[in-house]
C-alpha cells in the first residue's frame, strides 16, 4: 500500500513522470528514505528557481530600461502592444543602442499611448518609449562617413548618463535610444522626395507636437558651433563635431542650442545648460588640450580635444555662460522656471573664466597659448642655421618634433646615397 506522497518530489519531478513513479516506489518500498528524497527535492526546486529568477530578473531590467512597460504605466502598456497601430513605419532600420540590430522603426502618433518603438522580425516590441518620457530628440551627423549618414538620439528623462536617477523614481528610466538613418544615393532617390533626414524629423516634431512635450529635433547649428577642421572625406562641408576621449573610448562633442552632447557609444552624455557648473581647460599642449565639465556630481574631462577647435568651443561656452560657476544656480532656476537666486554680482568669478576681466580678457587656455607662442618665438630668435647646417646629427633638439623631423631628414639621405 503506497504510504506519503511528498509534495516536493511531485514538484521537483514534475517534468520527468517516469522519474517521479520510480521515485515513488523507493520511498514505498522503504520509507525510511523519505527524508532523503524530500531533501534531493527540495535542492532541485531551489536550483529551479534560482535559474529561473536570473533571466527573468534580467529581462525585467531590460523592459525597465527600454521597454515602456514599467516607467509609463497603462500607456506604455499600450505602447509594447502591435494592436495599437503605428502612425509611421520604418522597415531594415539600423539601431546601434540599446541593441546593435536591424529593426522596424515605429512612430506612435497618440497623445495619450504614442511613442517610438523597435519591432523585431517576428513583429514583436523590442523596446520603446512613450513621447511623454523623451527629453532630447538629436539629428547629428555621423563623422567620417564617405556616404552621408545621421545618427538619431533619443534621450530620456533622467536618461542623460551625467545626473544620477532621482531615489524616488518608482521604476528606471528608458535607455536612450540610437539609430542610423543613410541619405539616399544615386538610383535610390526619389524625385521630389527629400532625401536626407528631413521628413523622418518632422513626423518626429509632429508626435512630440501632439503629445504636449514641447520638443523639437536638435540639428547642429552653424551659429552655435562649427568645426575649424576641414572634413576630409567630403570636401566643401561643415563639420559639427569634435573629436574627444573620455578615458580611453573615443567619442564626439556635439555643441548644441540645448547642451553637449557626447556620443556615439555607450555611455552617451549630455549636459544640458542647467546641469553644467563650470568648464574649465587641462593638460594644454601645442596641439591638443583636455575640456573639463563640471557638474553637481562630479568633473567629466574629454581629453585630446584638437586646438584648432578651441576659439569656436570656447565662444560657445562663453556665449552660453559656461565658464562661470556663479550663473550655474541661475540655469538651474531657468530650467525650473523658478525665481533664479541672487547673484554675486560683477566680482564673482567662474572657474575657466574667472580672472579674465583682471587679466586682459584671457581666459586659461589663451594665456598658456600665448605662453607657448613666447617661447616659440624665442626657440626662433635663438635659432642658428648654420649651426644646424654643422650638426652630423649627434646634437641636442630643441624639442622632440625638431628630433622626429631629422630623422626624417636622415632617411631622405640614405635614399639618394643609394641612388
Amino acid at each position: 500500500m503506497p504510504g506519503v506522497r511528498p509534495q516536493e518530489v511531485d514538484l521537483a519531478f514534475a517534468g520527468n513522470i517516469e522519474l517521479r513513479k520510480r521515485v515513488h516506489a523507493a520511498i514505498d518500498q522503504d520509507p525510511t528514505q523519505i527524508t532523503l528524497f524530500r531533501d534531493i527535492s527540495t535542492y532541485i526546486l531551489n536550483r529551479t528557481s534560482q535559474s529561473a529568477v536570473e533571466p527573468v530578473s534580467k529581462k525585467r531590467r531590460l523592459d525597465d530600461s527600454n521597454g515602456a512597460q514599467n516607467g509609463g504605466g497603462a500607456a506604455s502598456a499600450a505602447l509594447t502592444s502591435t494592436s495599437l497601430k503605428a502612425w509611421r513605419s520604418y522597415p531594415a532600420v539600423s539601431f546601434s543602442i540599446p541593441q546593435r540590430k536591424k529593426f522596424t522603426l515605429e512612430l506612435v502618433d497618440s497623445k495619450k499611448d504614442g511613442g517610438i518603438r523597435a519591432l523585431n522580425a517576428e513583429g514583436s516590441v523590442e523596446f520603446s518609449i512613450p513621447w511623454t518620457q523623451v527629453d532630447q530628440v538629436f539629428c547629428l551627423p555621423v563623422p567620417e562617413k564617405a556616404k552621408r549618414q545621421h545618427n538619431f538620439v533619443v534621450l530620456p528623462i533622467h536618461g542623460d548618463g551625467v545626473n544620477p536617477v532621482p531615489e524616488n523614481l518608482k521604476a528606471s528610466p528608458p535607455e536612450p535610444i540610437v539609430w542610423t538613418f543613410e541619405e539616399a544615393t544615386g538610383k535610390n532617390i526619389v524625385e521630389g522626395e527629400d532625401p536626407g533626414p528631413g521628413p523622418i524629423a518632422e513626423a518626429i516634431h509632429h508626435c512630440l507636437t501632439r503629445a504636449g512635450t514641447g520638443k523639437t529635433v536638435i540639428f547642429p547649428d552653424a551659429n552655435e558651433f562649427e568645426s575649424a577642421i576641414p572634413q576630409s572625406h567630403r570636401k566643401g562641408e561643415k563639420g559639427f563635431h569634435v573629436k574627444a576621449h573620455r578615458g580611453s573610448k573615443e567619442g564626439y562633442l556635439f555643441f548644441t542650442s540645448v547642451g553637449i552632447i557626447y556620443g556615439f557609444k555607450k555611455p552617451l552624455a549630455f549636459f544640458d545648460f542647467a546641469s553644467v557648473n563650470s568648464i574649465s581647460y587641462t593638460a594644454i599642449l601645442r596641439n591638443t588640450f583636455n575640456m573639463v565639465i563640471t557638474t553637481q556630481h562630479g568633473d567629466i574631462e574629454f581629453g585630446m580635444l584638437d586646438q584648432d577647435d578651441y576659439t569656436g568651443i570656447n565662444e560657445y561656452v562663453q556665449k552660453h555662460g559656461l565658464q562661470d560657476a556663479s550663473m550655474a544656480d541661475a540655469r538651474r532656476a531657468k530650467k525650473l522656471n523658478v525665481n533664479p537666486p541672487a547673484q554675486g554680482g560683477k566680482g564673482s568669478k567662474g572657474a575657466n573664466g574667472a580672472a579674465a576681466a583682471n587679466d586682459g580678457g584671457l581666459s586659461e587656455l589663451q594665456k598658456a597659448e600665448q605662453e607657448l607662442q613666447d617661447l616659440e618665438d624665442e626657440d626662433e630668435e635663438d635659432y642658428d642655421p648654420d649651426q644646424e647646417g654643422e650638426s652630423d646629427g649627434s646634437g641636442e633638439d630643441s624639442d622632440e618634433e625638431d628630433s622626429e623631423g631629422e630623422d626624417y631628414d636622415e632617411e631622405d639621405d640614405d635614399q639618394e646615397m643609394e641612388e
